[in-house]
């Protein structure tokens, strides 16, 4: 019960953010966002507040911003179509009655000519049987009404593609930036927290069992020399140890002030990358309480992240690593009851971890992901003009059916790996 509920606790958080961002970038742009969800698939829960609805969905593989004029409206108005209108206190149509009139018995009843409702905000026509043309302006807010289902309408300035490039690109990477400002804001829990690590190749605690317990090494020691090379840092300290697996290491450590010399074999672990291990000896870095020292490992931490990931992205790009060691759902939910396990401090760091790794996914060039599309605004502001919205949407339905196919080959190999 304990993973469930970090599991899902960690999901709707990365997700929330990150949908969050998109929101707020597209109030503040003046777009209408139409929706608001966590989750794909049927509702389980929504409300609306602000002329957006906020739903939480029954499937968890991601979230969405639905922002007016990303995808074709449903409802169009047509010469001939018979609706019904209702008024507002300014004489303003305010709804739109499309099917189901019998309904709304309150509502004029005309039969369309002639409707402008991105621009103009009119609907012109008769009433049944007369033939005086009647022209109607139309609320900014007005709502259409279709099956007893509100819909609010969006003039052509409240939509995406109305704002200028650089409004719409911003939209579409907040989302991503909101995932990085998340991971330093963890970052810092940590540092104030648990400490921020020390520079020294100092230890804060020995693992049972490993090497450096074999070897004679504590808790507070710290190595200063290997192999006859002086040790400054942390990472010369691991550099060594991860090259030289299964091999013996003299190295001169500092006790409580006195020099003694050990020798550790590191452990020989398996990477991601196929026939190729590192060393490993069982021992956690010294971490120390500073007050600015917390804000500066906030920001380093999450470049350190950001860089190893892409790293790895390259990696699988190139074919080094194995689409197979891809997590989906199944695989992260595992990952996370191994990491509850061994504590809330790295239950946070690895949220932050894939809080990185959410916004830098999210930033690669692929159709339906938020890369995809700040590319076709980029290639729009460089052209002058849009990319046609049919082919752009051709490129998004593909995209998204391929990751689509991705997200089942990923899981499916998580089953296998799991359970299988």
């Amino acid at each position: 019960m304990t993973t469930v509920i970090a599991f899902v606790f960690m999901f709707g958080l990365l997700v929330f953010i990150h949908e969050w961002g998109h929101l707020i970038f597209a109030k503040r742009a003046g777009m209408l966002a139409r929706e608001f969800a966590i989750g794909f698939g049927p509702k389980v829960f929504s409300f609306t507040r602000n002329e957006t609805l906020y739903t939480i969905r029954l499937i968890p593989a991601g979230g969405y911003v639905r922002v007016a004029g990303e995808d074709p409206e449903i409802i169009e108005l047509k010469p001939g179509h018979h609706i019904g209108l209702e008024f507002n206190d300014a004489g303003k149509i305010d709804k739109i009655i499309v099917n189901n009139k019998s309904k709304h018995p309150n509502a004029r009843v005309i039969e369309v000519e002639h409707a402008d409702l991105d621009h103009e905000l009119i609907i012109e026509g008769y009433e049944i049987d007369e033939e005086e043309k009647l022209r109607f302006d139309v609320d900014p807010k007005a709502f259409f009404i279709m099956d007893e289902r509100e819909t609010q309408i969006a003039p052509y300035d409240r939509q995406f593609a109305s704002k200028s490039p650089g409004k719409r690109a911003m939209q579409l990477f907040a989302g991503p930036m909101m995932n990085f400002l998340l991971a330093i804001v963890l970052f810092l829990i940590l540092g104030m927290i648990q400490g921020v690590p020390v520079d020294e190749a100092k230890m804060s605690e020995v693992v049972e069992g490993s090497p450096a317990e074999e070897a004679g090494l504590q808790a507070n020691d710290e190595i200063i020399e290997i192999e006859g090379n002086s040790i400054a840092t942390w990472e010369d300290f691991t550099a060594i140890v991860q090259e030289n697996p299964g091999e013996e290491l003299d190295m001169t450590i500092d006790r409580n002030g006195e020099e003694q010399t050990v020798t550790v074999v590191p452990d020989e672990i398996e990477t991601q990358v196929e026939g190729q291990s590192i060393g490993q000896a069982g021992v956690q870095r010294a971490f120390e309480k500073s007050f600015l020292g917390t804000f500066e490992y906030g920001f380093t931490q999450t470049y350190e992240t950001t860089r190893t990931i892409l790293t790895n992205l390259g990696m699988l790009i190139t074919g080094q690593v194995s689409i197979e060691l891809l997590s989906g759902p199944v695989g992260i939910y595992d990952a996370t009851d191994q990491v509850v396990q061994t504590g809330l401090m790295n239950f946070i760091m690895f949220t932050a971890i894939l809080s990185v790794n959410l916004g830098i996914v999210n930033l690669v060039p692929l159709p339906a992901l938020d890369g995809g599309r700040l590319m076709f605004v980029g290639i729009e502001a460089i052209r002058g003009k849009p990319v046609s919205p049919e082919k752009e949407g051709i490129f998004h339905f593909v995209g998204f059916a391929l990751l689509m196919l991705l997200m089942i080959v990923v899981t499916w190999n998580d089953i296998q790996r799991l359970f299988l």
